[in-house]
């Protein structure tokens, strides 16, 4: 969590980790989804299809999600709808959308109202009649994300053989387009399989994977 550029989106999104980049961390994947799955059912952890990939899922804990979504609220016509929304959030919340019969029989919205949620950014469309759980603001993150990946990507497939050292590459000159943590981004392309790890003499080499 302590790689997430807070500063860079003027601390106004909660700290997000990408569920793939934890693979990277720990190569038991059973081991790392049965955890995730425990912090998810004790109402700590919150999970988002963020939208650019099938398989990329973000992480964040509840307790600043909800933070940061009320502090974006601040003053806002749409404040009271999306803090009623928050209160009415299961917890835990196990679901990464919601339908419009939840949404009005259960959380008793109007269609007014989840429009207004819409526009918040808490909500975003999956389709006809249901609704991804969402960051607000998020857009750019993923923007940042993506273009990260590409440049990081890119460094290795310049490399000799389509490889580098992972500390040669932490240590690397980044340009403009990596706008977070070196490290944010190996973790990723790690945990993403877009990219090998080998264990050499020297250290882990990591090597691009032609799909």
């Amino acid at each position: 969590m302590t790689l997430f550029p807070r500063k860079l989106f003027n601390d106004s999104l909660p700290q997000i980790v990408l569920k793939h980049q934890l693979y990277s961390v720990h190569d038991d994947k059973t081991m790392v989804d049965k955890e995730l799955n425990k912090l998810r059912e004790q109402g700590e952890l919150l999970m988002f299809q963020l939208g650019f990939d099938a398989d990329a899922f973000g992480l964040v804990f509840a307790a600043d999600y909800k933070s940061k979504v009320l502090a974006g609220e601040d003053g806002r016509a749409t404040h009271a709808t999306v803090e009623r929304f928050l209160k009415k959030l299961p917890s835990p919340c196990t679901e990464l959308s919601f339908n419009k019969d939840q949404m009005l029989r259960e959380f008793l919205f109007t269609d007014s109202e989840i429009t207004q949620l819409v526009k918040s950014g808490v909500l975003t469309v999956r389709d006809a009649g249901s609704w991804w759980l969402s960051i607000p603001n998020s857009g750019k993150f993923t923007k940042y994300f993506i273009q990260g990946r590409k440049a990081v990507l890119g460094m290795v497939k310049k490399s000799k053989y389509n490889e580098v050292l992972k500390a040669e590459l932490e240590e690397r000159r980044t340009t403009s387009h990596v706008k977070f943590h070196m490290k944010y981004h190996i973790h990723d392309i790690v945990g993403a399989e877009l990219v090998e790890s080998i264990p050499t003499t020297s250290g882990t080499l990591l090597r691009f994977v032609d799909s």
